[in-house]
């Protein structure tokens, strides 16, 4: 009994301590978007930028300094926003990877997802080969080869008595491939599709805009719970 009451007591304790830390992040990642919001040419102070962010939700109570109110609304917040939600669909698929398999090296890295990604990407900048066109051509092949690295790793998982370190060890091989054939698309296109596949790999929020982050979190919002 006393035991039982001990085990409770440490659970309590620990719940404590993981709600204190994650509301401390929390108030951090609150003072980094301030900070971030300041950063470029036209530059302001961080509670510049706060008040700017309180004047466009409550207009009538607050006044934005000069031009502060546009650039904040209109060019860096969604940017900024759209970095926190990419960041966090990023931990949170990684978190149930690591969850699955049960292995701390499990990530969209280890097990090529991320290089598939990739790949699909370089064809459709290089070879301009996909199975849409327009403007979502790069993101329709990024996503469908890795949903095509994702079902072969799902694949392996179905045979029995294949360890979460062998399935790793799969990823890490598709990985490899993955990475070899966009080094090769790489090789053969031309220095512009060269200049934009290192573009998409590093990553950018350049283009964002607020009906695309209202469309990534509305995504998030319907797949995270399943």
């Amino acid at each position: 009994m006393e035991k039982n009451i001990g085990l409770r007591e440490g659970y309590a304790r620990l719940r404590k301590t993981r709600t204190a830390f994650i509301g401390g992040l929390l108030i951090l990642l609150v003072l980094l978007i301030g900070v971030a919001v300041t950063l470029g040419s036209a530059g302001f102070t961080v509670g510049e930028s706060y008040i700017a962010i309180l004047a466009g939700l409550f207009p009538e109570t607050f006044t934005a300094p000069d031009m502060a109110d546009v650039i904040v609304w209109d060019y860096r917040l969604h940017r900024v926003l759209f970095a926190v939600v990419a960041g966090f669909g990023l931990a949170v698929a990684g978190t149930v990877m690591q969850g699955i398999l049960r292995n701390p090296l499990a990530s969209p890295f280890t097990l090529g997802i991320s290089s598939a990604a990739a790949t699909g990407a370089s064809v459709a900048i290089v070879l301009g080969a996909g199975f849409v066109d327009g403007e979502y051509l790069i993101i329709a092949n990024a996503f469908l080869f890795s949903l095509l690295a994702s079902v072969a790793i799902y694949g392996m998982a179905r045979y029995r008595g294949v360890s979460s370190e062998t399935m790793i060890l799969a990823g890490i091989a598709l990985m490899y491939l993955f990475s070899a054939v966009t080094s090769l698309l790489q090789y053969i296109g031309t220095a512009e599709e060269l200049q934009a596949v290192v573009f998409w790999m590093f990553g950018s929020v350049g283009k964002s805009t607020w009906p695309r982050l209202g469309l990534v979190t509305l995504v998030l919002a319907c797949t995270i719970p399943y």
